[in-house]
């Protein structure tokens, strides 16, 4: 329970910038399971700048660690060479 204007204020930051970051990840993690259920290879290629963008830019307001965001880019890489 907040008892200052300060801490009342905070609160509400933090609500509205979990609901904005819950909001890019869930729709990072959607890109990303498209690209995973993609079995062409052009079309995942073609997916993937707009993926790592989206990845990048969570990375970058730390709403994941930088090495996850790098990690992700990797499978995300592998997974696409692999197809044939």
């Amino acid at each position: 329970m907040a008892h200052h204007a300060s801490a009342e204020k905070r609160n509400r930051q933090n609500l509205r910038r979990r609901l904005h970051n819950r909001y890019y990840a869930r729709t990072t993690r959607n890109a990303i399971k498209a690209v995973r259920n993609t079995t062409d290879k052009a079309a995942a290629a073609a997916m993937l700048p707009k993926v790592f963008s989206m990845i990048d830019k969570l990375a970058k307001i730390n709403v994941i660690h930088d090495n996850k965001a790098g990690n992700l880019k990797s499978g995300l890489t592998a997974y696409v060479n692999k197809l044939a």
